[in-house]
């Protein structure tokens, strides 16, 4: 993913004419800080990078996962710079992350982690510097006990120092569902530009966690999209008919589990990777990294990607769907929602109010439909792919 990312970025920088010194020196971090923590006697590695702060303070998720490491950071710090730029927001990029399984440690033990990540990054954050945020397996109560250690180590209040907080704590309206909602947003003006929303389209979607959820429930105010397969890391599943998510089962997480859903109860589950190669008109990849590869780029056939997840096509594989007009709407763009909440809540933070959810509904989707237009039309004059188009215009603004 990091190689995608900064090949991305060294072919849109040296297009627009930059030279090499200028591409190296956006390429390189501004800080990186890699530590351990310890709890109950077992060491955690640790990391935070911080980008690019050119447009405003570091702002980037922090995730739980085993699969954590300095280099899948450092991609998604840099892709967040892209990102934040690509939708003309006063936020720089950076992530974070440790590499743990969340699901082997008590809620105690996640705590006591949370709240030691905090303390050490304690000098190095905050709401004028860096903002980071949930992600992978992390969520509002996580952040909350992350604020909480902040706030106790520097001895001063301040809730805009990390967003998607609880709504008690200083969150904002809008936060869950933001990431599936702002890639609705885009699908559909991406659709309204190529004069398609009158047609009827069926979607294929991989992954159905929060944001996979958001996008299928969001996308049930568009009567022409209709969600014929979803799948997890476990299995596919498909209902030429439709599935109907506001009918979802819960389940003890909150968000439902696809087998949870009514309309997939009576269908075959069938293997988790037959979704990338299933006949559908738009597939959207909602899971993690590198869903699409040279080993299966082949198999698609669907007409649009939709890049919900960060990075989950690569390099070659984009190349590939590329010279087949397979168009993606890029992850800068596509994913941008959550970032886009994020930046309204900080604001609601350092303003000192609380939006209404239509309010805050209504400034994402203003700032990704400006996104959005002015990647398509620079695509146009170009003749760029959308990726393509996305990132010159982030390097514009990142290098102006």
């Amino acid at each position: 993913m990091l190689e995608t990312a900064q090949g991305a970025i060294r072919e849109a920088a040296q297009r627009l004419g930059y030279d090499e010194q200028t591409i190296e020196a956006l390429l390189e971090a501004e800080a990186e800080h890699v530590f351990e923590i310890e709890v109950n006697g077992k060491k955690y590695p640790a990391y935070r990078v911080q980008h690019n702060s050119k447009l405003g303070p570091f702002k980037g998720g922090v995730r739980f996962h085993p699969h954590v490491n300095i280099h899948e950071v450092r991609a998604l710090a840099t892709l967040m710079s892209l990102k934040t730029a690509a939708v003309n927001l006063p936020l720089g990029g950076g992530k974070g992350g440790i590499a743990v399984d969340p699901r082997l440690l008590s809620r105690e033990e996640v705590e006591e982690l949370a709240r030691r990540y905090s303390r050490h990054l304690a000098p190095h954050i905050g709401s004028a510097r860096d903002i980071p945020a949930p992600d992978v397996n992390t969520n509002a109560e996580i952040v909350d006990w992350m604020v909480d250690e902040y706030e106790k180590t520097l001895g001063k209040t301040d809730k805009g120092s990390f967003t998607g907080k609880s709504m008690s704590n200083g969150g904002s309206e809008g936060r869950e569902a933001a990431t599936g909602r702002g890639g609705v947003i885009t699908l559909v003006e991406y659709l309204k530009a190529r004069g398609l929303m009158d047609k009827p389209l069926t979607v294929a979607m991989q992954g159905f966690g929060n944001v996979g959820y958001w996008f299928a429930k969001v996308m049930r105010d568009y009567p022409n999209l209709k969600l014929i397969a979803v799948s997890n890391s476990k299995h596919t599943w498909v209902q030429p008919d439709g599935i109907d998510v506001t009918n979802a089962v819960h389940v003890p997480s909150g968000t439902p589990r696809p087998e949870a859903l009514h309309d997939t109860q009576s269908t075959t589950a069938q293997p988790s990777d037959l979704i990338t190669s299933l006949k559908a008109d738009i597939l959207v990849l909602a899971a993690l990294e590198d869903a699409v590869t040279e080993a299966n780029v082949q198999n698609v056939q669907a007409d649009i990607l939709v890049e919900l997840a960060n990075g989950p096509i690569s390099k070659a594989a984009e190349k590939t769907l590329s010279n087949r007009k397979i168009d993606i709407l890029p992850d800068v763009i596509a994913n941008a929602g959550g970032v886009i909440v994020s930046y309204l809540e900080w604001k609601q933070n350092l303003a000192g109010e609380h939006w209404s959810e239509a309010e805050v509904n209504r400034q994402l989707e203003e700032i990704l439909v400006d996104a959005t237009d002015a990647m398509l039309k620079r695509a146009a004059d170009k003749d760029l792919s959308l990726k393509q188009a996305a990132f010159e215009l982030a390097l514009e603004r990142l290098l102006a």
